[in-house]
């Protein structure tokens, strides 16, 4: 059997390549909405779609993942991947927003990968282990629009056929994903299997937010001090929908950005992400209070937000600001996920993480809805609104216990 630290590898490398994969293709993502009129509010759309989607795939997959096994679920993950990836191979307005619905059905698979993660850590390792998550998270979400970049311009692919063959790349990274997931092995002993019936009522109770909220003031009483950590995750959902935001952003606004540009400056993003989140999660973060760090660094990040808003047309004052965020925002996601992982046990853990992620399914699509419309009427606004959110999460945890 091979020892936690090698199988956490594995894992981390399966959510490295999903999330590369994933964000490869955001670069190229205009293309299949440029026909149509106000295309950054038919991009929200899309994206809605895809969030939306987690509501119910998250939860489920989180049951299925108790009952029979994180291994399965990741694998099965990967497949679905691959075949929605595959849909965007042809530039086609409609297959995007099939794409959109597939791929976010897969995308529920996180709140199993952090099942996985907190089966394999020991307590003390908890912090250490989700926030280098939280950190290749990050680093992937802009290496894959960096390898993009890379790719359209050393093979010098004209503007027409830019999007075909990022697409080919995302689908041979969800290949390989799947000889992955294949080789991982099981995490989860105490498989207890999922009846039909259970499964029913998780995917009716997962679009209910009322019985959502039931379910985790349930788990308060076993786990105090869990809805307020899922209150405060999802204002901070809120704050980083600029993840999803900043392509239409860049590439429509003053600084008129097109995909190489884009890629180009998902790069620098990520070599300064992946270091110090790394160096911060490696050395510091077990040594802080962790909600006193969460209060800091969100209130630092609130300037940060705005100041994207004002940019501008300058492509080097966006550098520095990236520069600050890095250092502030960027990380209090594994912190907040930490801070999770303790509240939950090893009968809970997968159900807990699917109620939450669901939970942030809804934040995002909410937030989705906001910052589309406020993009509508000035691309500039939906950094207020993103800037609000955070100064919320500062609120909330300075008030905690």
């Amino acid at each position: 059997m091979p020892s936690p630290a090698r199988r956490l590898r594995l894992i981390y490398a399966v959510i490295f390549i999903d999330v590369v994969a994933g964000a490869a293709i955001g670069p190229i993502m205009p293309e299949y909405v440029r026909g149509l009129r106000q295309p950054q509010l038919w991009l929200s759309v899309g994206t809605g779609i895809f969030l939306g989607i987690q509501l119910f795939a998250a939860p489920l997959l989180g049951k299925l993942s108790d009952g029979y096994g994180r291994r399965p679920i990741l694998v099965l993950s990967a497949v679905g991947t691959l075949l929605a990836t595959l849909l965007l191979l042809p530039v086609r307005t409609a297959l995007y927003f099939v794409n959109r619905a597939s791929d976010g059905l897969t995308n529920g698979m996180y709140a199993t990968v952090r099942s996985a993660i907190t089966d394999l850590s020991p307590p003390d390792q908890v912090f250490k282990n989700l926030g280098l998550e939280g950190a290749i998270i990050s680093f992937g979400f802009v290496l894959g629009p960096m390898c993009s970049g890379l790719l359209l311009t050393f093979y010098r692919i004209p503007e027409g056929h830019q999007a075909t063959y990022v697409a080919g790349f995302a689908v041979a990274l969800a290949a390989l994903n799947i000889g992955l997931s294949l080789l991982l092995r099981e995490t989860h002993a105490q498989r207890t299997g999922v009846t039909p019936a259970a499964l029913r009522a998780a995917v009716r109770e997962a679009l209910n937010l009322p019985t959502i909220w039931r379910r985790l003031r349930a788990k308060e009483r076993a786990h105090p001090g869990l809805l307020r950590l899922v209150i405060t995750q999802a204002l901070f959902t809120l704050s980083i929908g600029y993840y999803f935001y900043f392509v239409p952003f860049a590439s429509l606004s003053a600084l008129r950005m097109d995909a190489r540009a884009i890629s180009y400056f998902f790069m620098a993003f990520g070599a300064a992400s992946v270091v110090i989140n790394y160096l911060f999660y490696t050395y510091v973060a077990d040594r802080l209070n962790q909600r006193r760090a969460i209060f800091w660094l969100a209130a630092l990040g609130v300037p940060v937000l705005a100041a994207y808003g004002l940019v501008g047309a300058s492509r080097v004052g966006l550098y520095v600001i990236v520069a600050f965020d890095c250092l502030t925002l960027s990380l209090v996601q594994g912190l907040i996920e930490g801070l999770l992982a303790q509240r939950t046990s090893d009968q809970d853990r997968g159900e807990i993480f699917g109620l939450n992620q669901a939970v942030q399914g809804f934040a995002s699509l909410a937030g989705t809805l906001m910052f589309g419309a406020l993009s509508v009427v000035d691309l500039r606004l939906p950094w207020a609104w993103f800037a609000l959110c955070l100064a919320g999460v500062a609120w909330l945890v300075r008030g905690a216990r």
